[in-house]
């Protein structure tokens, strides 16, 4: 009896001990997060988290919806689906209509150019190629989440944008950010803009002396696992790739595709492989540990953008073994990266979220080698003829100034010359346009400045036209057609493929559950913005996620 009295009074001391110790070690999440990590990943369609699914580890993607908040039906609805726009929409609530971020570049009447939606001439690139860093934010009309954070504690949170492009870096930042960093294909460096410093940090010099891009081009791209397990994918060699200079199969050799004629490296070659998300994720961690963000009382934000998932779906295609590949790679890089972040800081004390700028088509000849209506829009043809028969009608003129991403830029002064009214002139133009081979609808700009527009492709047209940035005439290809260009498929319109992309919330308060209501892009924002109680970004238009902020 008094041993088995004994062992009941031990068994409840180290019940005791367990229990006391468990409650220790359970962290009580901040009021705050310490740390808001964007994860922004490019043309990540939404089906590639289920297409995948049995392949991820169970650390990575998994981890982040199993244990976080999916929101299942998110989207964007705007047309224009490129590199800047979309970031600028997370950052700011609000549609490019009102951001300003139409495009990837656009054409400047007054000055008669075309110019980048990031460029600015008045600063110079800290820390490599001339030609990288003559960027800023100066181009967005209005304010961030990460700025409106700044602005409510004088600028004592800390914003940092990472990405091996300029773009997202810099838009996804805003214009109060500390730093945004980018990649210089020219020198391997990460480098900025003297907009944010004049110099590199010290840390920064550090990396860039270990030639981590180096090391990353002495290898080869192979499968991560066996060929014939991806069979999620078309076979390795098909007829529908366009390939990595030329290459379309397994392996890639980087060291021979990397040299050039002068005996330098192409680092180019980076930004078309799995290795770039790696260098990406590399330098972020490196951005958090020496800049010590998440270790005050003041939140700190981080947006991480990986882009060589673009350039990998635009070369090979949603259903090549390139895609699989670079995704099954990427949820690893994920799960390091989310292990380092519970490790150093932990969850409890980091909100992350994770989406995407925009989807991508299928090939479209591959489309139409299975009977589904798909083709290629040939622009520069139809610009040609349409440039002939408007001299045929109104004269011999240059009477088109720029053609950019289904958007046809009009001589408003050659036009106002020639007295003819600009409407009359516009609808011609969209009139002629819409008899080409895969052109859905055209609209002008004077009926979108004249004409408002509740719902349909027109209202969504509408919602990405901004009136000192956008074309003279609107140019919406039916589902399954793209603009013919260097790749095999491409991005730009508002259809599902295209529109529909991930979101995923994690971390700090985050309960496990999944939204399946429509969601749209402009709502992160927003519902960050509740979280932290600060004033939304001055042109949101967005609302918070409710199922989140309860």
């Amino acid at each position: 009896m008094k041993y088995r009295l004994l062992l009941f009074v031990i068994s409840a001391i180290y019940l005791s001990n367990n229990f006391c110790f468990a409650q220790n070690n359970t962290r009580i999440p901040s009021e705050k997060p310490r740390l808001i990590i964007g994860i922004v990943i490019s043309q990540m369609r939404h089906d590639y988290i289920y297409r995948y699914w049995d392949k991820y580890e169970e650390n990575g993607f998994k981890k982040l919806i199993t244990r976080g908040t999916f929101c299942k039906n998110a989207s964007f609805n705007y047309l224009l689906s490129q590199e800047g726009v979309g970031h600028a929409t997370i950052a700011t609530g609000t549609l490019p209509a009102t951001h300003g971020i139409v495009s990837r570049e656009w054409y400047l009447n007054l000055q008669d150019k075309i110019v980048q939606n990031i460029e600015d001439e008045k600063h110079n690139t800290v820390g490599g190629n001339y030609e990288a860093g003559k960027y800023s934010p100066k181009n967005l009309m209005c304010t961030t989440y990460p700025d409106e954070l700044r602005l409510s504690n004088n600028l004592k949170s800390r914003v940092f944008g990472i990405s091996l492009n300029a773009a997202p870096a810099i838009l996804s930042a805003g214009h109060t950010a500390n730093m945004a960093y980018w990649f210089d294909t020219e020198t391997g460096n990460w480098v900025t803009s003297t907009y944010y410093a004049d110099s590199l940090p010290s840390w920064i010099n550090d990396f860039n002396d270990k030639r981590f891009p180096d090391t990353y081009l002495e290898r080869e791209w192979n499968t991560l696992l066996p060929l014939d397990e991806y069979t999620e994918s078309l076979p390795d060699e098909n007829k529908y790739e366009t390939g990595l200079k030329g290459h379309k199969v397994f392996p890639y050799n980087l060291p021979e595709l990397a040299n050039t004629k002068k005996r330098r490296k192409d680092y180019s070659i980076l930004k078309s492989t799995p290795f770039g998300n790696s260098l990406v994720k590399d330098f972020a961690i490196s951005v958090i540990v020496n800049e010590e963000l998440g270790k005050d009382e003041y939140t700190d934000i981080i947006t991480v953008s990986f882009t060589a998932t673009e350039n990998i779906g635009r070369l090979f295609g949603p259903n090549s073994v390139e895609v699989e590949d670079v995704f099954l790679r990427l949820d690893k890089e994920i799960a390091h990266f989310l292990n380092f972040i519970d490790t150093n800081i932990g969850k409890e004390d980091v909100l992350i979220f994770l989406t995407s700028d925009h989807g991508v088509s299928q090939i479209p000849d591959y489309l139409a080698d299975h009977k589904i209506p798909a083709g290629y829009f040939n622009q520069f043809g139809a610009i040609s003829l349409l440039n002939s028969a408007l001299n045929n009608v109104y004269g011999k003129g240059d009477w088109i100034k720029a053609y950019h991403s289904q958007q046809i830029y009009l001589n408003r002064t050659l036009i106002e010359d020639a007295n003819i009214p600009l409407s009359e002139f516009q609808n011609y133009t969209a009139q002629f346009i819409l008899q080409f081979s895969g052109v859905a609808n055209t609209v002008t700009s004077t009926t979108l400045q004249t004409t408002n527009f509740t719902s349909g492709i027109f209202k969504k047209i509408q919602n990405g036209f901004n009136q000192k940035r956008s074309g003279d005439v609107i140019i919406n290809l039916k589902a399954g057609w793209i603009e013919k260009g260097d790749g095999a498929t491409n991005h730009n319109s508002s259809y599902a493929y295209d529109s529909r992309i991930p979101l995923i919330w994690y971390g700090w308060k985050i309960g496990r559950g999944t939204v399946l209501r429509p969601v749209d892009i402009i709502d992160i924002a927003p519902t960050i913005s509740t979280f932290l109680n600060i004033t939304y970004p001055n042109a949101c238009t967005g609302n918070p996620i409710l199922e989140l902020t309860k």
